[in-house]
């Protein structure tokens, strides 16, 4: 089954992570969550989270992919972290999994994997501004463009992890059957 790289920042959207963490984990795919600075992450509502481990004790090559939750200030963390911008850089070069919710899409227009690919995030006009060339994305829920995944906000969690697993060769039964047993209808 594949690995997934799930990173958390200080202030990120708390179902965003989780719940893609544990999507992702019922449907068999192996998830690490990894903080940029301390082991202990506090969400933007305030909830505080233990990783797996910190980004400078990760082995990138070990992954198939990487997830970025969105929330506030979180997006802002991983959009100025020069370590996460060459990571995706050199997942995208390596055509892996690159995922983002909510507002942590402008984070991948940032590493350049946008350029030519049509993408969703949360529509916020104040976000927008971190967005090369006027971009602007698409009123749909998820997007995928080949190995890049985006969506649009929390409320979209469960349709965003069905969408990695789907890019990432999870069986669709074993996706529809996770699900349905969640009682998530998409």
């Amino acid at each position: 089954m594949a690995d997934v790289l799930l990173l958390l920042a200080e202030g990120f959207e708390e179902i965003e992570a989780l719940g893609t963490a544990d999507i992702l984990r019922r449907m068999g795919l192996n998830v690490t969550t990894a903080s940029l600075k301390d082991e202990t992450v506090t969400g933007a509502h305030q909830i505080p989270v233990l990783a797996d481990t910190l980004l400078d004790d990760v082995d990138p090559t070990g992954f198939d992919g990487v997830i970025l939750p969105g929330g506030m200030p979180g997006s802002l963390n991983l959009y100025n972290d020069e370590r996460v911008i060459n990571l995706l850089y050199n997942y995208a070069g390596e055509n892996k999994v690159t995922a983002a919710i909510c507002a942590a899409p402008m984070v991948l227009d940032k590493a350049g994997l946008l350029e030519k690919c049509p993408f969703t995030m949360y529509p916020a006009e104040d976000l927008y501004k971190y967005l090369r060339d006027s971009k602007r994305p698409q009123a749909d829920r998820v997007v995928v463009d080949g190995k890049v995944i985006t969506a649009k906000g929390p409320g979209v969690t469960a349709e965003f992890a069905a969408a990695i697993a789907t890019v990432l060769a999870v069986d669709s039964n074993t996706i529809k059957s996770v699900l349905d047993s969640m009682f998530v209808k998409l």
